[in-house]
């Protein structure tokens, strides 16, 4: 084993108007059902003899392991042209600090800070000996064209925890502010986060690189600049299983802990505990959200407002042209069609954000900060994944009403560089939103549920909205219900035959299953001319077989705690493939009926 040492507001009034899931049974649950990319991680325990057998006891999970043999990996990262040497990988901050202006004053104590978008601040090495607990092969060399090898060095562990500065870094962390819980929150900002740098990847794209648990900032406000291993355990394992997922969302490349001890009062109860410390190194095309633009809006400073969307769009938007006298309202218009769809696809795979405050909502609508997110097991439109939100504000049924509210917003923020035509324009394409949403979300529930073509749309709606009720009634598992309809056979479901399918079982339970089975293989069978082998391969590559369940992330994370990183890793590959079967998945039971001890878990804001 390897084990490196190192010690180096006031209230809201205006409230979005309601769209509450069940208003109107054809008005879609939809409004519903909202409203009522990655190889596996390597820990680093590995053998440095160039037996082929050495590292067999891994390749059962996962073929994607670097080989024991060095000559191999140097072969492959020449095919692909990735970079063996860090000292070779540069960053680049220059672009943002060129166009965007960065605070006067130096240092990391914290402060109110005006007239900037960036503060600069150096990350805060971690104390005692560091570990790197997971990587992401697909991060590291799809995205960052590194050989994944060098995460196995002395210098990535300093590099990707703050303890040394990647050639060309000048560490930059955001201002922005918020409405959190519907109150605006004034100045937040990266209170444990530091952006490194841009890196310009061999495909052309841009990914900014931030330290997640990197120390203070100016914005710390009263924490201590640390992130633990429970969170970081969950950030990790949920960004790039959402990637694999198909719902746009932030990257993770790495997780490393450490021996630092932390300070954390979990539930807020007055119980305070001893954690340790935990960077995660993170990756998005942009970190720039809602909040950036609001706060320059509520302190008038209007030409530093121009200034940043002018480079958000110019940056992000490019179709949208820098002349163009609606470029706002454009811009606009797409953040509101691209958050729609974008929340449309974490109810299609039944995921609750947990803290939707404007903060939190990126101008890319891409998934961003994971903190007591969850995903659904029995079907509940009231699921509220954060034990901190004691009114269930950001339920899952409730997330298509509070992007609404985010993007209204989001308008008041941008309503200063508008005209009075603008505006007017705006507030009618705000009123399109919930259109957009259910448009999406049917068509994913269509494709959920196998059916083709367009033709039978009332139809399709009232089997949707029907299945969901039954769920709901009989407390049936979201996402097995989904999989096993996809793996269940035609023949099998007119014998009801659901042997080992313990989601259709409980489905089957309800008094008016048998009514919505007829209609439903009904509809299966138009049109004739495809197979149901076509269909049920269909139905699996959008119904997943495993998603991040809270009590899954649970078992990993006890075990990380103690420093055994073996089932981060096994979740990290699993999730990597989440609409294939596989083996190991099986055994560990995460395809099965979720143990009784996982409805008693909790997930707070702390973290």
């Amino acid at each position: 084993m390897i084990h490196r040492n190192r010690n180096p507001a006031t209230a809201d009034t205006h409230a979005a108007p309601s769209v509450e899931m069940w208003s109107s049974c054809t008005t879609l649950v939809f409004t519903v059902v909202a409203v009522s990319n990655v190889s596996p991680v390597h820990v680093l325990e590995f053998c440095e003899s160039a037996d082929p057998d050495c590292s067999s006891h891994v390749d059962t999970a996962s073929n994607n392991h670097p080989s024991a043999e060095p000559g191999q990996t140097r072969w492959k990262a020449n095919i692909l042209n990735l970079t063996q040497h860090l000292e070779l990988f540069k960053l680049s901050c220059k672009k943002l600090i060129e166009a965007l202006p960065v605070d006067e004053i130096d240092g990391n104590f914290v402060r109110t800070v005006k007239n900037c978008i960036f503060s600069r601040s150096n990350p805060t090495p971690l104390s005692g000996s560091l570990r790197l607990a997971a990587v992401s092969k697909d991060v590291i060399e799809g995205i960052l064209d590194l050989d994944v090898a060098v995460t196995w060095s002395e210098d990535f562990l300093l590099y990707a925890s703050g303890a040394k500065l990647l050639p060309g870094s000048a560490p930059l962390a955001h201002r922005y502010g918020g409405h959190q819980f519907g109150y605006w929150a004034g100045q937040l900002g990266d209170g444990r986060a530091h952006l490194l740098g841009q890196y310009l990847n061999r495909n052309g794209e841009t990914w900014e690189l931030q330290l997640k648990g990197s120390g203070k900032t100016p914005y710390s406000r009263f924490g201590d600049g640390r992130a633990v291993i429970r969170s970081s355990v969950r950030e990790f394992l949920c960004s790039e299983a959402m990637h694999f997922l198909g719902v746009p969302t932030s990257r993770a490349a790495s997780l490393i802990v450490s021996e630092e001890p932390v300070l954390r009062d979990q539930f807020y109860n007055g119980n305070v505990k001893t954690e340790r410390g935990a960077v995660v190194l993170r990756l998005a095309k942009s970190w720039f959200r809602f909040g950036s633009l609001e706060i320059l809006a509520e302190n008038g400073e209007i030409d530093l407002l121009k200034k940043l969307l002018n480079f958000v769009i110019g940056e992000h938007f490019s179709w949208i042209h820098s002349d163009d006298p609606d470029k706002y309202l454009v811009f606009f218009s797409t953040v509101v069609t691209e958050t729609a769809q974008l929340i449309a696809q974490w109810i299609s795979v039944g995921f609750a954000h947990g803290v939707c405050n404007t903060d939190n909502f990126s101008l890319l609508s891409v998934t961003i900060d994971y903190g007591p997110f969850g995903f659904m097991d029995s079907y509940d439109p009231n699921f509220v994944p954060n034990a901190s939100d004691d009114e269930g504000r950001y339920r899952i049924g409730a997330q298509a009403e509070v992007g609404l509210f985010n993007l209204e917003k989001l308008l008041v923020a941008l309503s200063p560089v508008l005209t009075q035509g603008q505006k007017k324009q705006a507030t009618i394409i705000l009123k399109g939103y919930l259109d957009i949403y259910q448009m999406r979300l049917q068509q994913l529930f269509k494709d959920k549920l196998g059916f083709l073509g367009d033709e039978e749309e009332e139809e399709d709606d009232h089997l949707i909205v029907l299945l969901l009720k039954m769920m709901e009634d009989t407390r049936s598992d979201f996402t097995m219900t989904f999989r096993q309809l996809s793996e269940v056979s035609t023949n099998q479901l007119r014998s009801r035959n659901f042997t080992q399918m313990w989601a259709l079982e409980d489905l089957s339970s309800h008094k008016l299953f048998s009514d919505w089975l007829i209609v439903y293989l009904q509809r299966l069978s138009r049109p004739q001319s495809e197979s149901d082998l076509h269909r049920q391969q269909r139905m699996k590559r959008v119904n997943p077989r495993y998603v991040l369940r809270n009590w899954m992330a649970e078992s990993a994370i006890r075990r990380a705690e103690e420093s055994d990183f073996s089932e981060v890793e096994l979740l990290h590959h699993i999730l990597s493939s989440p609409f294939v079967t596989q083996d190991s998945a099986e055994v560990a039971g995460y395809a099965a009926r979720p143990p009784l001890w996982a409805n008693r878990l909790k997930v707070s804001c702390s973290s």
